[in-house]
């Protein structure tokens, strides 16, 4: 497993970790052996970060509790990065962040779920929020109580991380990123690398469909990805990609091969500290750990790029 310095914190990562979204029931119901069994997995094959949120899972909390049970004995050895902002959100009961102590205690609330007395990372997880003082001010308090080490945002947009890293604390950053979706390497990702911000990526898989695995007659059940059956436009944005990923299909046959390659590109830019591909058994976490052993050469990134 390759490791990487994660950006201005400092910390000592493996190029490829481990997202828990997965396990909390809303790709599929799971349970918790199954989800310990996969972390740790994860972990034996050389994962020593993993990322979770407040409100994954269903119920809310889920992946961080699994995720918390499976670090027992290991924590010490690993990177744990959370998230805040979206408790409640899905039964339209959002807790309101309008006060630092808020932020402050919703995350003590994280860090009961995930049996542990500090987080590595926590990110703010609204991608597209105007004034970030809030958050700011509880990270700021948080990393005073040493609940956490650093902290950051999720988000897509760069005017949001700018803002976010105004102060110049901002010291990581989630974005998608993937061969079907590459826009961040036009301006997001340089931003990124000229001011030493770690930069964990997810969708790096885009939900599944850079497995390769999938046609235009799939119909997914998961509560994730049936949106993409909801209507007309849906449906076509959906085929569309499925066209795309049809021709990656030249370099790499569908399943691990496909799926390790589409890691692979993504670590393999000079920006990228970590790539978060979520694993819902211990042999996905297998294949996605094993991608972590190489970054593509000059050539095969040619090919990709002309290809999507």
């Amino acid at each position: 497993m390759l490791h990487r310095t994660f950006g201005k914190t400092g910390f000592d990562i493996s190029a490829v970790g481990m997202g828990t979204w997965n396990i909390g029931n809303q790709w599929g119901n799971t349970d918790d052996g199954n989800a310990f069994t996969t972390i740790r997995t994860a972990f034996d094959h050389g994962v020593t970060l993993f990322d979770t949120a407040e409100n994954y899972g269903i119920p809310g909390g889920t992946s961080e509790e699994r995720l918390g049970l499976a670090l027992a004995g290991i924590r010490h050895q690993v990177t744990v990065v959370s998230k805040t902002g979206n408790w409640g959100r899905r039964i339209g009961r959002l807790i309101p962040r309008d006060y630092p102590d808020t932020i402050r205690v919703c995350v003590h609330a994280s860090l009961h779920r995930l049996r542990t007395d500090w987080l590595d990372v926590i990110l703010c997880h609204e991608g597209n929020i105007e004034d970030p003082g809030v958050y700011i001010e509880g990270f700021e308090i948080l990393l005073e109580e040493g609940r956490v080490r650093a902290y950051g945002i999720s988000t897509n947009e760069l005017d949001v991380l700018k803002r976010f890293n105004a102060n110049g604390r901002c010291s990581v950053v989630q974005v998608d990123y993937s061969l079907l979706n590459r826009a961040p390497e036009e301006e997001f990702l340089p931003y990124c690398k000229e001011n030493n911000i770690g930069v964990m990526i997810r969708g790096p898989l885009a939900k599944g469909l850079l497995s390769g695995r999938y046609d235009k007659s799939t119909v997914f059940e998961d509560k994730i990805r049936n949106a993409w059956h909801d209507d007309g436009a849906a449906q076509e944005k959906f085929e569309s990609e499925i066209d795309r990923v049809d021709k990656l299909k030249e370099l790499a046959s569908p399943g691990p091969e496909m799926v390790q390659m589409a890691l692979r590109y993504v670590i393999s830019h000079p920006a990228v500290s970590v790539v978060i591909p979520g694993a819902k058994d211990p042999s996905q976490a297998i294949t996605n750990a094993a991608a972590g052993s190489e970054i593509l050469d000059a050539g095969t990134l040619e090919k990709l790029r002309n290809l999507t």
